[in-house]
């Protein structure tokens, strides 16, 4: 596996090891998962989880945080396929992404003491974000601009209110919801529920 460039800086000429960076990257991702958070993590903690030199870690990442954020972006799955059929079938395609991920315990656990140090840590907040959050968010809009466009929804929709209902009500079940795996049909189910509200002309004729 090799990890994309996170715009760190690497020396021209070093060839690199795809078996030490994947070693680096899950050394990271089991520290964090075991309680270890950002400002416990070191990088003598990563090297020697991973049985690699510091020297090694430091050829690939310039400092922690960029580790820390090429780490939680193998976290997250590819967006999926979209249709661009119906703007139904795109939403749930992309809510049921965020349903697949919110499924699997160790990310979970991961995500959440890595991100509850964000204030602590900004720049690794804002790096994330923009690499491992922010194409969610805009392929979520667009298929809703989409759907305002030919009339699938209303023309007179707030995009940004209509992201934050889709959005908000799969975390607030992958979160604070009841216990136990979430229900195959869950994006299917919030879709739909919010769908009643924002129906242009054309889905409802």
């Amino acid at each position: 596996m090799t990890i994309q460039d996170s715009g760190t800086a690497r020396p021209a000429g070093r060839p690199r090891s795809e078996k030490a960076e994947k070693a680096i990257i899950d050394a990271t991702l089991d520290l964090i998962g075991e309680g270890m958070g950002v400002s416990e993590l070191s990088i003598e903690a990563i090297a020697s989880r991973a049985g690699v030199g510091k020297t090694t870690i430091y050829r690939r990442w310039s400092n922690k945080e960029d580790l820390v954020v090429d780490a939680l972006s193998t976290l997250k799955a590819p967006l999926p396929p979209l249709s661009g059929i119906s703007v139904r079938d795109d939403l749930i395609s992309l809510l049921d992404a965020m349903r697949k991920e919110a499924g699997q315990a160790r990310t979970r656990c991961v995500m959440n003491i890595a991100l509850g140090e964000a204030d602590r840590y900004p720049r690794l907040m804002e790096r994330f974000v923009k690499r491992a959050v922010e194409p969610r968010r805009q392929a979520l809009r667009s298929v809703i601009e989409r759907g305002v466009a030919n009339g699938e929804l209303r023309s007179d929709l707030d995009v940004d209110l209509a992201m934050a209902l889709f959005s908000g009500a799969m975390m607030w079940h992958t979160k604070w919801g009841p216990p136990g795996d979430l229900p195959l049909d869950l994006a299917e189910r919030v879709v739909d529920t919010v769908l009643l509200g924002l129906a242009g002309e054309r889905a409802t004729s």
